[in-house]
């Protein structure tokens, strides 16, 4: 047995044998959790408790993917690992799905015929093209086109009947009628993309305490050179970058309860933090259930997020949404005219069983990397600032996962994501004005923060947020605004060094 698996093993052992019961009140808190024992809910209880003291680390903490956990040497591959207590029959699947999600897609006919299907318009010709090295996206480069980074569309509601779709959560927003849900600037060949967009800034001077000072860059975005005719008056646009792949599957193997729990939206606590659950409708089901993917938490599952990529991102039906020309609209005729690359043989649509399959078990399965300097007295006090500031109101430091998630390997894990998964007001700053299901538009799902530290590492850059407009981690906190505005604030004012440290904390996940 190999190092990481060893640790895994460890780990798991050590967690469900070494907590002692805490009282009986502890059913009463995690009366929610119906996947639970007596004896369960007392070891949850007492783990998920703040520190007391910020002198040493918790245990456990370095190991923030549970068993999971990946162990390796933190290097450019450090998002792309495999969690370390799948069995060996899961790390053949992970490896198969790994091949899918780097295969580029070409365009129809091909002789390749289990690849064809691309488009007719499209942001990449793979997963891997916007997810590099299962990483963070960013905001195109001078010259460059824009890949990892696209622009949503919608319009607001015109007729009683997308009303009411809408309030039904049937849709949850309604399409710009020539250009569809997504703006892509890729088309196959004989076919115009969709147009180009430009991204100019504006500075923002920032002073903070000790005599510092930060700069923010506020982007501004101008559609050109549109493909298909003008776009409807009222379009509503909001960039979004693709983020890190990590640790998926754990975050939806977190009981919807623990979410629910967390859950304030008329802030009865008075603490100026109104989390709300976004409740869309699950494909599988037509239920409604807890949306915890997306910047805007409108997909409830990880299959979902993986149909609406394939489809949105790379023009790719899946059996999921069987759309063979994309995200091409009724106005886009010569689109919609184009060959699709589904084949009768090979089942239905142009990415059939298993495919989707095989993507979404490596999509779940991206482990995350071990917490690195959680003992450094500088980690330390950043932590005891993350708690004290305030931030931990919606970057949630940890849960334990259900007992009766799909895959045993997330089962019943003690995980550090720092993340609460509700809908947050961010302010009029980080603001897109582009409603999406329950998310307003100045609302957006809290991100997890596993694994930010190793961004530069991996990605060879350090561009945060929705849209990529931070340049780093200090501006990412500067603009946060709305609920989180005072904990902006207090970092502010803070002493240079604590500063330095809230930062070498977030460097440390």
């Amino acid at each position: 047995m190999t190092l990481e698996p060893r640790l895994a093993a460890l780990f798991s052992a050590l967690f469900c044998l070494s907590l002692a019961a805490s009282p009986a009140a502890a059913d009463d808190v995690f009366s929610h959790r119906d996947d639970l024992s007596a004896s369960d809910k007392a070891k949850i209880s007492k783990v998920l408790t703040a520190p007391a003291d910020f002198e040493t680390p918790e245990r456990f903490e370095p190991m923030q993917g549970g068993a999971g956990t990946s162990t390796r040497r933190p290097n450019r591959d450090a998002f792309s690992h495999s969690n370390a207590n799948l069995t060996f029959e899961e790390q053949h699947d992970f490896k198969v799905g790994n091949g899918l999600f780097k295969k580029l897609w070409t365009s129809s006919p091909s002789s390749t015929r289990a690849s064809d299907g691309l488009g007719p318009l499209y942001n990449a010709r793979s997963c891997q093209g916007c997810h590099l090295k299962d990483g963070r996206g960013r905001p195109p480069l001078p010259g460059e086109k824009a890949v990892s980074l696209f622009l949503r569309l919608s319009i607001p509601p015109e007729t009683d009947e997308q009303k009411a779709a809408l309030a039904l959560k049937e849709i949850l927003r309604v399409p710009e009628p020539t250009y569809g849900g997504q703006f892509q600037a890729f088309a196959v060949q004989g076919l115009p993309g969709e147009g180009r967009f430009d991204i100019e800034t504006e500075d923002i001077a920032v002073p903070l305490s000790g005599g510092e000072a930060a700069v923010l860059q506020k982007p501004v975005y101008r559609i050109r050179d549109l493909g298909f005719g003008d776009m409807h008056p009222d379009t509503l646009i909001s960039p979004r970058i693709a983020p890190p792949m990590i640790g998926l599957g754990l975050l939806q193997a977190i009981h919807p309860g623990d979410i629910q729990a967390l859950a304030d939206p008329d802030d009865l606590d008075s603490d100026g933090i109104s989390g709300k659950v976004s409740r869309v409708r699950d494909p599988a089901t037509g239920d409604l259930a807890v949306g915890r993917f997306g910047w805007k938490a409108s997909n409830p599952t990880i299959r979902t997020q993986t149909a609406g990529a394939f489809l949105g991102d790379i023009g790719i039906s899946s059996p999921d949404l069987p759309f063979n020309f994309g995200d091409c609209t009724e106005r886009q005729s010569d689109c919609r005219a184009m060959p699709h690359g589904e084949q009768a043989d090979l089942g239905v649509s142009e990415a059939p069983d298993p495919v989707m399959d095989l993507v979404t078990f490596y999509s779940e399965n991206l482990a995350v990397p071990m917490r690195r300097d959680v003992d450094d007295p500088d980690v330390l006090l950043g932590k005891q600032v993350f708690y004290e500031t305030g931030c931990v109101a919606c970057h949630q430091p940890k849960f334990v996962t259900s007992r009766n998630a799909d895959n045993p390997a997330h089962r019943f894990q003690l995980i550090w994501p720092y993340t609460d998964l509700l809908l947050h007001d961010m302010g009029e700053g980080l603001a897109d004005h582009r409603p999406v299901g329950d998310a307003n538009g100045r609302e957006w799902r809290t991100p997890p923060l596993w694994g930010i530290g190793l961004t530069e590492t991996v990605n060879n850059h350090t561009r945060f947020l929705h849209d990529g407009r931070a340049r780093n981690l200090l501006e990412a906190v500067l603009w946060h605004g709305g609920e989180a505005q005072e904990a902006r604030d207090k970092v502010v004012d803070m002493p240079p060094e604590h500063r330095n440290a809230l930062i070498r904390f977030l460097e440390s996940l």
